[in-house]
């Protein structure tokens, strides 16, 4: 007896989309194969193509039931620096494996609010790169419950693979290198104190910054803090308020070199030099510190994302594998914007 099912000719793609309740483009586009449809609808389309005997193409069942070929990168800014280079450097892991990546971009509280409560990301990629985003637990419960791998960037958990530098460190090695030619009166240029992402960095910075003042014996005035917001043009309007202040610092450590650009104008526009003035080392090895002779602390951003992506990509590969928590280390690199206090 024969099992081949006889298909009606009267049926069309019109018919199944009333059946299935949805639009022929939606028809169209989940019997292609195509990701950006529900998966509950496609079942649904799936389930009416069949029961009216309508020829489904090979392509589509295995969009349903294997992979989308993609990998979802969350980052609250994209146009920062730091973030723009992590992702660079995800991507390109990613298209060298054949893999795209899908960019979730958000600066609003509802944006993240959508993206953990799966209406983004469920059925729609194969993996997940969260770059210096601490969830809450809750967050970390709704991800954990999508089932597919998860790497953090700049940040550590238990249950997921990540890669990040020690931001405390970091920024002692900053400070150690002012104390160490002689700088007494050492001012701070930080992010946000009220974050709304809380982010960790800021506060990581300033404490590694005060344990060495602390252990040098160093007095600390509150006075000698102001707020870029990670920003050259914060930073740009910060600076000149810290430069109108009584007992002006003779060193200032920036929490990022975007910030310490934007301070090196302000001190410039203020009749000021570097570091005959006042000495300045930022935190990134952003591109542009080595075209302004920034002293700065190195960190390997590009090759973060680049960590993650593999990291996911194993775990793709083998599921049972176990998660990596990775700590990469930091650089001192000396250039001509720091010099010892004469």
């Amino acid at each position: 007896m024969s099992s081949d099912v006889t298909f009606n000719p009267r049926v069309g793609i019109k018919e199944v989309a009333t059946e299935a309740g949805v639009s022929i483009a939606t028809v169209s586009r989940a019997l292609r194969g195509l990701h950006h449809v529900n998966p509950e609808t496609r079942k649904k389309i799936l389930d009416a193509a069949e029961k009216l005997n309508y020829p489904i193409p090979q392509t589509s069942a295995k969009a349903i039931f294997g992979r989308t070929n993609s990998v979802g990168v969350v980052a609250p800014y994209i146009s920062r620096w730091y973030f723009a280079q992590v992702i660079n450097g995800a991507e390109q892991a990613l298209r060298e494996a054949g893999l795209d990546l899908l960019l979730y971009n958000f600066s609003q509280m509802k944006g993240r609010e959508r993206l953990f409560q799966h209406q983004l990301l469920k059925g729609r990629v194969d993996a997940l790169v969260v770059i210096s985003l601490p969830p809450t637990e809750e967050e970390f419960e709704s991800m954990l419950g999508l089932g597919i791998p998860i790497a953090l960037v700049g940040m550590h958990h238990a249950q997921c693979s990540s890669v990040a530098i020690d931001d405390v460190a970091g920024a002692r090695t900053a400070t150690q290198h002012l104390v160490n030619l002689g700088h007494k009166k050492i001012g701070l240029l930080s992010g946000r104190p009220d974050d709304p992402f809380g982010f960790s960095v800021p506060q990581d910075r300033r404490n590694g910054f005060m344990q060495v003042l602390a252990e040098s014996g160093l007095e600390w005035k509150p006075s000698r803090e102001v707020y870029g917001d990670f920003t050259m043009h914060g930073a740009s309007r910060a600076m000149d308020d810290l430069l109108a202040r009584p007992d002006r610092p003779t060193a200032i450590f920036a929490q990022s070199d975007e910030m310490a650009l934007g301070a090196l104008q302000a001190i410039r526009r203020n009749g000021l030099k570097v570091p005959d003035d006042i000495s300045i080392i930022g935190f990134d090895d952003h591109e542009m510190a080595e075209f302004s002779d920034l002293t700065t602390i190195e960190q390997p951003v590009q090759l973060m994302g680049e960590m993650a992506a593999w990291s996911i990509m194993e775990r793709l590969k083998s599921p049972k594998s176990e998660s990596h928590s990775l700590t990469l280390p930091t650089t001192l690199i000396v250039r001509n914007s720091t010099k010892r206090l004469d």
